[in-house]
């Protein structure tokens, strides 16, 4: 009975640690800015990306190419040393964010962000296809193939 009992415990907080390291990520508030460019980014919920770290901190950027800003050059935002989590977009079409891995994003479209020309992340490859020929754009990109060259102001 008592291993039961400490098994059901032991059970019931490892999915509560669990439920807690995977969290979605919070949305941000007035008070917080881009972490590159130091917009407040909850003017722009459209545009919407996030870096969530290992040690549960989360950092807002005013649309991909900030975001990505950031993750390429990390030591110049002092934050080589911590571990990325989590990284997540503000897909176009849903407005919901998405893990920043899955989604394609359309390069030199006629769409802008907050600062200018911007990344569209999408969701579905079919749609990026779709919005890149409506829209002029240009590449369709995964997360890793995008380089600091491609998202100079």
């Amino acid at each position: 009975m008592r291993f039961r009992a400490l098994a059901l415990i032991c059970a019931l907080v490892l999915g509560v640690v669990g439920t807690v390291l995977a969290a979605d990520p919070r949305l941000p508030t007035a008070k917080d800015r881009c972490a590159v460019c130091g917009m407040y980014v909850a003017k722009y919920p459209n545009w919407v990306a996030t870096v969530m770290f290992a040690d549960g901190s989360q950092v807002f950027f005013d649309g991909p190419k900030d975001l990505f800003r950031f993750i390429l050059n990390l030591e110049d935002f002092n934050s080589a040393n911590r571990e990325i989590s989590e990284v997540f977009v503000t897909e176009y079409y849903s407005t919901a964010l998405i893990d920043a891995n899955d989604a394609f994003f359309v390069s030199g479209s006629d769409v802008m962000g907050p600062m200018g020309p911007e990344l569209v992340p999408i969701a579905k490859e079919a749609h990026a296809k779709t919005f890149a020929a409506d829209h002029g754009g240009g590449a369709i990109l995964r997360f890793g193939e995008i380089t600091p060259e491609m998202i100079t102001p």
